[in-house]
């Protein structure tokens, strides 16, 4: 029992100031329960709004593709400079140290390599291993348009009904394979699908037209792949554009790992994502990082 002698009485009830309920701003948040939105600010900065997504789960079907040869090497250097880490269990257990604090992003889905049909998905990470990795979101592929494109939506479903029941947000990631179309017509259909079927937010790929009509058809927070490697600059006017026309952030992997200094494009990135820094600037501060020791 606590000890109440030396105690004294209540005074501070400050009666004449209204109390503060302070409102989560990220898009189509409103509703969700408190974990969700507390694991959706270690993704999204709580000032910005915005995302530097490190993506490094390329292995799951690729294997250790260029600049993810050792990730130990390549990419937890980099930790510092990321909002969040996309990544699997395999790598965020055998490589990431545990120390890193932010938000992240465990790749739960899974199964063909580049080698089979790739919308031949499943799940690929259980629930209660998401809980026991503490991670901030479970991203899952959605093939709309794939082969098994029900299958890959069923799986996105199911996910979203265990990260609501544990308060774990799910990130759809919208597909675009060989044969599938990379249009705004296609990225509305994609991303608004699996934002309609619970994903508390989405990550599609920029197009040069129309694409603030995807983000504005989309009723939660868009964050764009960075694709494959382009020159860096170039990698930050895609960057730079996305943001300016509704993006929540960006996904990059290969522009960053694969970047002649990946420590330098990261903040670079940043720069554009979260200060609005014209892409020649940030290449300029590119340039700047690169050439110190």
């Amino acid at each position: 029992m606590a000890d109440l002698e030396g105690t004294k009485e209540e005074h501070e009830f400050h009666t004449n100031v209204p109390f503060k309920n302070e409102a989560f701003a990220l898009r189509g948040s409103n509703s969700l329960d408190w974990g969700i939105k507390n694991r959706l600010s270690n993704i999204f900065r709580p000032d910005t709004g915005r995302t530097v997504m490190l993506a490094i789960d390329h292995g799951y079907f690729m294997g250790p593709t260029t600049g993810l040869e050792r990730v130990d090497l390549s990419i937890v250097p980099l930790l510092p400079y990321a909002d969040t880490l996309m990544c699997t269990r395999g790598i965020l257990r055998s490589t990431i140290p545990p120390t890193f604090t932010k938000g992240i992003v465990l790749r739960a889905s899974g199964g063909p390599s580049i080698l089979k049909e790739l919308s031949n998905e499943r799940i690929a990470a259980d629930i209660e291993d998401a809980i026991r990795l503490n991670v901030a979101a479970v991203a899952v592929q959605v093939f709309v348009g794939g082969e098994f494109e029900t299958q890959s939506i069923e799986n996105m479903t199911r996910l979203v009904d265990m990260g609501n029941r544990y308060g774990i947000p799910v990130l759809g990631v919208t597909a675009v394979g060989k044969n599938m179309s990379r249009d705004a017509k296609y990225m509305r259909l994609a991303s608004r699908i699996c934002a309609e079927l619970g994903a508390s937010y989405v990550k599609t790929y920029f197009v040069d037209e129309d694409f603030d009509t995807v983000t504005s058809a989309c009723p939660v927070p868009i964050v764009i792949a960075g694709g494959k490697k382009r020159p860096e600059l170039d990698a930050l006017r895609l960057a730079y554009q996305a943001v300016q026309q509704g993006a929540a952030g960006v996904d990059m992997g290969r522009n960053i790992f694969q970047a002649e200094n990946p420590k330098a494009m990261i903040q670079a990135v940043a720069k554009v994502v979260h200060e609005n820094m014209k892409p020649e600037k940030a290449f300029d501060y590119y340039q700047t990082l690169r050439t110190e020791k």
